[in-house]
């Protein structure tokens, strides 16, 4: 598969992002619910400009993974929670980085990032809903814009110079940070504590949305307490304790709530199980041999699903590493068994292209549509499959439509920036192109391919005039960030 990867800049996000919803657990009503405050700092409106402005910079500047099933994945586990928490007050988007670092983090806007690292070190589904339910708290209890709020009581002028060193940092990273530092330093203290009533607020509320959405509650202190076993003398401890600290008391806390919720035994979903092995297979930063050496490994201590998705990962290696003989006996018995899964579906069209079997591929994709007619993955799929075929023309119709109903996903754009370029149309290439720069806040960039796509198609075509409509839009959306 196409897959897209940032350098990364870290410091921005974990020093004023990394904090994590709100769902009362009837046990705990008594307990004072603080999380809708912050209105007089940043109203919900300006709290979404911006979480769109950080998403923008994270996509130009992070390695996040444009994997589509497994942006799938995280989208239904996180939604599912979502469905379970309280006081929602904006859309939410889960993202993926490409970072074996443990962390998660949450951010204005409903954004919540999760560390590919996350999957290597969460033992099971719950473990890994109960981060991800944490996160939420974080945003739907506002506690970013309560910081804020807290900062603006104590120093005016301390809340104005951050939101402009966060706004500094879109255009040049460096230059935010340095700003960031500076504007906080002084007031480091107080943010530490804050920080702390902020995340017993979220493990409280993020238990609660656990047991509501159906995972196991006790996920979240074992994780907690098997995590500050692990570094408890480590010298540099990863980035989710650094954000997130975990003294003793709080895992006691988790631990003491998680046991007032009946005991439940959840099996951890096959779906889980085939995100994990592919972010092994091909987004831990491990070579072949080791990764190969993992699943077998793992391979000895389990059976039924478990072994099934931990031979998908075995596939995606041998894929990857060229031996598609291996690669298939692995996958046929896998895709007889079941013809419909999407991750052996996805692997098999793989396999077909790198062989050269376009219409195989093409054949299997038009098939799984019948069934699912509207699914994203299968429908990003096609289109590269038509393309890898020769067949860009047929693509585009696809694209076309997949990037209508998926405007934020970079995957869609760049192949239809790809599919305008077989086919000789540079004008709809640039356009394309434009997007992808703008997804990234790159304003100028994309405004000056739309100016060149104009250029090319004659004068008061309805392709101009779609093009010079863009152009207002695009100046539009550059000089609100720039106001922000």
């Amino acid at each position: 598969m196409f897959r897209f990867t940032k350098a990364p800049i870290y410091l921005l996000l974990c020093t004023l992002l990394g904090s994590g919803v709100t769902a009362q657990a009837e046990n705990f009503n008594n307990l004072p619910e603080i999380g809708t405050t912050a209105a007089s700092t940043l109203t919900i409106e300006k709290e979404m400009e911006y979480g769109d402005a950080y998403m923008r910079m994270l996509r130009a500047s992070m390695p996040v993974i444009g994997d589509p099933l497994l942006s799938e994945y995280v989208q239904d586990l996180g939604h599912r929670l979502v469905a379970n928490a309280d006081d929602v007050r904006t859309p939410f988007n889960f993202f993926l980085i490409r970072n074996r670092e443990i962390n998660a983090f949450a951010f204005f806007g409903g954004h919540v990032a999760i560390h590919s690292g996350l999957f290597l070190y969460a033992k099971n589904e719950s473990e890994l809903a109960s981060v991800i339910a944490h996160e939420i708290a974080h945003v739907t209890q506002r506690h970013l814009a309560r910081s804020m709020e807290d900062q603006a009581k104590k120093s005016p002028a301390t809340m104005a110079a951050m939101i402009g060193s966060l706004m500094l940092a879109i255009a040049s990273p460096e230059a935010g940070i340095a700003a960031i530092h500076a504007t906080t330093a002084a007031s480091a203290q107080g943010r530490i504590n804050y920080t702390r009533s902020n995340e017993k607020e979220a493990d409280r509320i993020g238990i609660n949305t656990l047991a509501k959405s159906g995972f196991d509650v006790q996920a979240m202190p074992r994780f907690f307490g098997r995590l500050a076993d692990q570094y408890r003398y480590a010298s540099t401890p990863p980035a989710m304790l650094l954000t997130h600290p975990l003294p003793e008391s709080r895992i006691s806390d988790t631990r003491n709530r998680a046991n007032q919720y009946p005991a439940r035994r959840v099996e951890t979903s096959e779906r889980y199980q085939l995100a994990r092995a592919r972010i092994v297979a091909r987004f831990a930063g491990i070579d072949s041999e080791a990764a190969l050496d993992w699943f077998n490994r793992q391979l000895k201590k389990v059976n039924g699903k478990q072994k099934a998705a931990l031979n998908y990962g075995k596939a995606l290696v041998y894929i990857d590493s060229g031996k598609y003989q291996q690669a298939r006996e692995i996958l046929t018995p896998l895709l007889k068994a079941e013809p419909d899964n999407r991750f052996y579906i996805d692997a098999a069209t793989d396999l077909d292209i790198y062989e050269n079997k376009f219409d195989q591929a093409i054949t299997r994709l038009e098939n799984a549509l019948k069934a699912n007619p509207n699914h994203s993955v299968l429908r990003l799929n096609l289109a590269n499959a038509l393309q890898k075929a020769g067949r860009s023309a047929e693509s585009i119709p696809v694209l076309t439509r997949y990037t209508y109903d998926n405007s934020d996903d970079s995957n869609g754009w760049y192949l239809l920036s790809q599919g305008y370029a077989n086919i000789g149309r540079r004008d709809a290439e640039l356009a394309a192109r434009g997007e992808l720069m703008a997804l990234r806040g790159q304003w100028d960039k994309a405004i000056q391919h739309y100016i060149e796509a104009s250029q090319l198609v004659d004068v008061n075509s309805l392709d101009q005039a779609r093009y010079d409509a863009r152009i207002d839009q695009l100046r539009t959306a550059r000089a609100r960030f720039a106001n922000l």
